[in-house]
């Protein structure tokens, strides 16, 4: 008899550890989906689509492969005192609503107060991408990123902010086009300091209500 999972019964890790399909059983789920929407899998024009679906999906969520807090271990610590903020804005993302499926497309603004070490800017794109590519919610998402900036480098503190359109309510349900989401996590100083928060919020472009 077949065990009944629960939704939210297993972590992502837990999931990936109880038995990944294989990729013939990918490519058949595309062609039952095919079909379910009314298509001949068979014919020319979709013969090789669950394939390239298959291949499609590897990159579109590629973020479960790899550990973002190890992305941050290499650190510099030869900064001649640098104490002020670090900041990357405007990185794009491009993550996947978990529950339609289909694309958040928007931008991320990453900073922090460096306590005694500071990281490669690229490896702080790096994380935004790694959380970015999985099947996410943006609240959770923006969490995770200034989550896991905080606990590996122990900055005085981080802030992120996300804003993006989501194609669950673009293009179907409320069908409501030019709609942004923005998203904020303030911790340490970023939460504590109100100049501190003004100043990053400045700095990347954005007023100073709703967040914090």
């Amino acid at each position: 008899m077949n065990k009944v999972i629960k939704p939210g019964a297993f972590s992502a890790e837990q999931a990936r550890s109880a038995g990944k399909p294989s990729r013939a059983e990918a490519e058949a789920a595309v062609r039952t989906l095919i079909r379910w929407a009314g298509d001949d899998p068979e014919r020319e024009g979709l013969v090789g689509t669950p394939d390239r679906v298959v291949r499609s999906y590897e990159e579109f969520f590629a973020g479960y492969e790899g550990d973002p807090r190890e992305m941050l271990a290499r650190t510099f610590e030869e900064t001649d005192g640098y104490d002020e903020m670090v900041i990357l804005r405007d990185i794009r993302l491009e993550s996947y609503c978990e529950h339609h499926m289909v694309p958040i497309i928007g931008k991320a603004h990453v900073g922090y107060l460096p306590r005694n070490r500071v990281v490669g800017i690229s490896k702080l794109a790096r994380v935004v991408e790694a959380y970015a590519k999985r099947l996410q919610i943006q609240e959770k998402m923006t969490a995770q990123i200034a989550n896991c900036i905080q606990e590996v480098l122990d900055p005085r503190g981080v802030g992120v902010v996300i804003e993006a359109a989501h194609q669950c309510m673009t293009t179907r349900g409320v069908h409501k086009p030019g709609v942004t989401m923005l998203t904020s996590r303030m911790l340490g100083t970023f939460r504590e300091n109100e100049a501190t928060r003004k100043e990053f919020l400045a700095m990347i472009g954005k007023t100073t209500g709703g967040y914090g």
